[in-house]
């Protein structure tokens, strides 16, 4: 994936993020009082915003996307089984979302463990 690439992938994930978060808070957010489940929309929705700025740092950087794809990962299933846990109240999707924040754990290995070349 160039450099290029994972900037518009980052902003596309940073707008749906927001696009997300505006829909849960003011669409939906009659539905996730009643269902007591609006906790898990806006937690889906920090963790969304906050790696999608991650990924737009770590694009940033060039050539080096370490972890990017675990990030996206973590997205899609952390916030992802979040999102779809706070509308459809189903509970068994809470058993994704660990796989998520494992993604997430390794996404940002990537960063403390990566041998940074000589300056």
């Amino acid at each position: 994936m160039t450099a290029t690439t994972r900037l518009r992938v980052a902003a596309i994930v940073l707008f749906l993020g927001i696009a997300l978060g505006a829909f849960g808070a003011h669409a939906l957010a009659d539905r996730l009082a009643e269902t007591g489940r609006a906790d898990n929309w806006e937690t889906a929705s920090f963790y969304h915003l906050l790696h999608g700025l991650a990924l737009f740092a770590i694009a940033l950087n060039g050539s080096r996307a370490l972890g990017f794809n675990w990030l996206i990962a973590g997205i899609i299933l952390f916030s992802g089984s979040l999102y779809l846990l706070a509308l459809t109240d189903f509970a068994k999707l809470g058993a994704i979302t660990p796989f998520g924040g494992v993604s997430f754990l390794i996404g940002w290995g990537r960063w403390i463990f990566h041998k940074a070349p000589a300056e």
